[in-house]
Order: C-alpha cells, then sequence, then structure tokens
C-alpha cells in the first residue's frame, strides 16, 4: 500500500466532524516532525489549527487544508461505514475521501518527499490545516490569519488541496474566488384579519417590489475570469401557518456572490439604500464570509499551468468558479493563491470517493509544484 494511500485511510478511519479535529493534525504533526518540520498548534475555542514549517525566510509557500469533514447524514443509506475506508472498483470510499482528506494527506507525503530531496530549499515550506473549515470558520484560518497579521508573518504563495478537478484530476485550476456576503432581511409590518386589509399593514406586499428590484438588477458584466456578481433568495418566510392572517413580519434571507468591482461595505450600502427608497420599514443583518480574491500572473500560477500542462498533455482550464474557500484569509495577507485537488464529483454526498488512481498520483503533482518553486 502506497504512503499516501494508507494516510489518506488513516484519516478517513477519524470521525472528525467539525469542528472536531479526532486526533488527525497530531498524528500529521508527528510525521512532520520526524522529517525535520517544525510544528505549532494554535487551538482557538474548539477548534485545532497546526502551522508546520521547515526551511526559514523568503518566499514562503503554504499548503492550506482542512481536517473536518461535514456530517455523513444517514448512516444506512451509505454503502459502507462513512469512517471505515474502503477500495471498491479503484475508488476510495469514505467521509472526507475527496473532501478533502487526500488533498491534506498529498500534501503531507510531498512535502516530506521535497525537505528529503531538497533539505537546504529556498525559503520556508509551510503547512496550515484547520478543523474549522466545515464549521462557522471563525476560529480556523479567518483566526490563525490575524494571528499571522499581528506577528508580521507574511505568506507569498498558497496551494490549497480542496477538490478542485472536474472529470479528472488537473483539470480545473482555480486561480480566485468571488466573494460572499449573506444578508437577513427582516420586513416589518401589521398583523390583521385578511378580510380586513385597511386595519394591517402587509409585510409581503410592501417588500416584493424591492425584492424585485433587488433580484432583477444586473451588479456587474464580471471580472476578467469571474462570472457577474448574482444576488440569490435561499429562503422567504411569513405568516403563522393560517390563511385568514396577514402576517406581521418577512424574512427574506438571501446571498451576495461578487466580483472584485465590489467589496462587502460597499454592497451593504447599495442593498440599503435600495430598500430605503422603497420606504420599507426594516432590518437588516449580514455575515461577510470572505472578500473576494484574484490571482494575476506569476510564478505559482504559471508553474501550476507548467506541472498540469505535463500531466494532462493539455492546459488546465483556468476558473474563479465555485464556492469559497480559506485561502480568502490567506490573501489579504497578500499571497498568491490557487486550488488543485482531486475530483469533486461527490463531496458532501453519500459515498463520497476518490480514484485512488488521483489520489497515488496528487503527492507528485504537489513535489512538482515545491521542485519549481523552491528547490535551490
Amino acid at each position: 500500500m502506497s504512503d499516501v494511500l494508507q494516510l489518506a485511510r488513516d484519516l478517513i478511519g477519524r470521525a472528525s466532524i467539525t469542528p472536531d479535529d479526532a486526533g488527525c493534525q497530531a498524528s500529521i504533526a508527528g510525521r512532520l516532525q520526524r522529517a525535520g518540520f517544525s510544528c505549532e498548534r494554535l487551538r482557538y475555542g474548539e477548534v485545532d489549527n497546526l502551522w508546520a514549517t521547515h526551511g526559514e525566510g523568503g518566499p514562503v509557500l503554504v499548503l492550506l487544508g482542512h481536517t473536518d469533514v461535514v456530517p455523513p447524514g444517514p448512516r444506512e443509506a451509505w454503502a459502507s461505514d462513512p469512517f471505515v475506508p474502503e477500495e471498491r472498483d479503484g475508488m476510495l470510499y469514505g467521509r472526507g475521501a475527496a473532501d478533502m482528506k487526500s488533498g491534506v494527506a498529498a500534501f503531507v507525503v510531498a512535502a516530506e518527499r521535497f525537505v528529503a530531496a531538497h533539505p537546504r530549499h529556498a525559503g520556508t515550506l509551510a503547512l496550515l490545516l484547520t478543523s474549522d473549515e466545515e464549521g462557522d470558520a471563525i476560529d480556523g484560518v479567518r483566526r490563525v490569519a490575524a494571528t499571522f497579521r499581528e506577528r508580521g508573518q507574511g505568506i507569498d504563495w498558497c496551494i490549497t488541496g480542496e477538490p478542485s478537478s472536474k472529470a479528472r484530476l488537473g483539470d480545473l485550476l482555480r486561480v480566485g474566488r468571488r466573494g460572499s456576503l449573506s444578508g437577513l432581511l427582516t420586513v416589518r409590518g401589521v398583523q390583521g384579519h385578511v378580510a380586513y386589509p385597511d386595519k394591517a399593514r402587509n409585510p409581503v406586499h410592501l417588500a416584493l417590489p424591492a425584492m424585485g428590484d433587488l433580484v432583477s438588477r444586473r451588479w456587474d458584466e464580471g471580472y476578467e475570469s469571474f462570472p457577474p456578481t448574482s444576488l440569490q433568495v435561499s429562503d422567504i418566510h411569513a405568516g403563522t401557518g393560517a390563511s385568514n392572517v396577514i402576517p406581521g413580519e418577512l424574512q427574506v434571507r438571501f446571498n451576495l456572490r461578487y466580483t472584485p468591482h465590489w467589496d462587502a461595505p460597499r454592497l451593504e450600502a447599495e442593498v440599503a439604500a435600495l430598500l430605503d427608497a422603497h420606504g420599507l420599514d426594516y432590518g437588516l443583518r449580514w455575515h461577510r464570509s470572505g472578500e473576494p480574491f484574484h490571482t494575476p500572473e506569476g510564478p505559482l500560477r504559471a508553474a501550476a499551468r507548467e506541472v498540469l500542462t505535463e500531466l494532462l498533455g493539455s492546459a488546465p482550464e483556468e476558473s474563479t468558479g465555485g464556492g469559497t474557500s480559506d485561502a480568502r484569509f490567506i490573501a489579504p495577507l497578500g499571497a498568491q493563491c490557487i486550488e488543485l485537488g482531486p475530483v469533486n464529483a461527490s463531496i458532501h454526498q453519500v459515498d463520497e470517493h476518490v480514484r485512488i488512481a488521483d489520489l497515488e498520483a496528487l503527492p507528485g503533482v504537489y513535489l512538482a509544484l515545491l521542485e519549481r518553486l523552491l528547490a535551490r
């Protein structure tokens, strides 16, 4: 059994449902220390974070990942126990197999191989792991990034091992992500009987024109490889459950995925101005998940393109689509960030899996990147 397959199986066998790390990082730290890395445990609240470094000075290259996973759902829905790794038909099954314990295992094996072959490499090679990527993402990389900012810890390049590939390993390279901003809008009215609308104020009726303007607005035309900014309503709730009662309050949950044309404060101000223009009596609560980031042409992006072109025989698609990742907290430190990992077809699903051939190829992909960027 290969080193990376053995390590991936060990990690999948640990039920590290966010924010519980279940010993994943301690196991990894032990391996990295034996390889010559210095390891620092950064625990905030219930969240474990591991910062492991080899070498000194710049450039600083960080391999970024998470050891936590989402809950598996009903165990009986799985063909096998989600926390007992099983190999079937060339696939490795288990919760976290694709998102992202395979990527973490490949990082560790690639790092071990790199420092063994290049003990006096240029700059600093680091691994940053958290157990709070799938949860609230408050005490994970967001908190670590704040600590780094206080320390003056710079990062030049960051490779995130999230499952970015579409149909085959390396066919897509993420070079940025949209920002994510969520809002909870509460529109206040006056409850009453549907037969006497003159004695009530229906917040649903009051809000509909404003909501129509919000969802029909063209926020921008996109930005380089970014799709246009999009506002999507995810939930609408009002009423008491009775058909003869005008509700007194309406709640609307929505999310904006936005390009570098915007930042969260400007979007919040735009939405508030539109609601004010409609004269609504409302409250608005925001949650800022992360600002957009984009990695321009440079050494990191060029190295990744070269490695993947050699692997695939053709250049990868370079994209900023998808959701968010913890790279959103590293990019503001001045780092160029890319995301490169396994196929994402089964992430968060029942019977999550990764191709064993892809898993065993991943350490070589990461090693090739490290050698292009840090080998003397």
